[in-house]
């Protein structure tokens, strides 16, 4: 597979994305898809092999049991779908029959879900399925948006707590706030891929912008999407200097606790969200 332009953020992530599923063999979902723990209002798909009358899908219920035949009520939520298989098994196997095989999955995942939103196609609730990771989570959602920042932004409230909508960064005290670098993840530093857990809110900000002026050959307006980013990385955005322009003859426009100050600065220095950055003309 080769690609013969990546001119966004947006573009080579979502390249990344539909990649991952390749790399592994399998979608993330399907990885420990036995470990997902069920809930409420989950549908599951229940097969005991050779036995069709018993086999369907069953509606787990508001108070977290379904019923079953032969066996009646059985409670469900709080259990693996691998715990739910063993009590099954051994309930069938308590006079009914010798050495059942049952095999459980979800239909429709109905009680666990995340958030995604911010500067990404189809911002939205999304069931968590199975061991969900941050890439699956923003490839669900569309991938980010042209406009979006280097990073996202993971919400997570405390154990035990729910969540019935996005929380954004700050809004709870006693959440939970990781960052993410987007581009850690195209670099393919999988690491930083995080395992998402029930009401996690995925947040991406909109890129903040810096203004490039001057000796530069294509000044303007820039996004700025990492928060390291240098004096000479932002001359590149704007198309690097003009024969003209000198290098030590730069200055940064900043406001300062409401004033407006001018910085002189090397190549190196960091430049912050609404710098305006100038590069002055060469004395000779």
């Amino acid at each position: 597979m080769t690609f013969k332009s990546v001119s966004t953020v947006a573009t080579l992530l979502a390249a990344i994305l539909a990649c991952v599923p390749l790399v592994f063999g399998q979608q993330p979902s399907d990885q420990g898809k036995g470990n997902y723990v069920i809930g409420s209002q989950d549908v599951l798909a229940i097969s005991v092999w050779d036995q069709p009358d018993l086999s369907g899908k069953f509606t787990v219920e508001s108070d977290g049991s379904f019923t079953f035949p032969l066996i009646g009520r059985i409670a469900a939520a709080g259990l693996t779908l691998r715990d739910l298989e063993t009590q099954l098994r051994k309930r069938l196997a308590d006079g009914y029959f010798k050495n059942p095989q049952v095999s459980v999955a979800v239909e429709q995942y109905r009680s666990q879900r995340i958030f995604v939103i911010g500067e990404v196609r189809s911002p939205g609730a999304y069931p968590l399925t199975g061991n969900m990771t941050l890439i699956e989570a923003l490839a669900r959602a569309g991938s980010t948006t042209i406009e979006a920042s280097g990073e996202a932004v993971i919400v997570r409230l405390p154990a035990g707590k729910a969540a019935s909508a996005p929380v954004l960064p700050n809004q709870e005290d006693s959440s939970e706030v990781v960052h993410v670098n987007i581009r850690d993840l195209q670099s393919g530093q999988l690491s930083q891929n995080m395992a998402l857990q029930d009401g996690d809110t995925i947040f991406v900000p909109r890129a903040e912008t810096i203004y490039v002026f001057g000796q530069v050959r294509n000044p303007g307006a820039y996004p700025l999407r990492t928060r390291d980013t240098t004096v000479l990385q932002a001359l590149s955005l704007a198309g690097g200097m003009t024969e003209r322009g000198s290098t030590s003859r730069i200055k940064i426009v900043r406001i300062v606790d409401g004033k407006k100050v001018e910085l002189k600065v090397k190549l190196g220095d960091p430049v912050q969200p609404g710098d305006t950055l100038i590069v002055q003309e060469r004395f000779f």
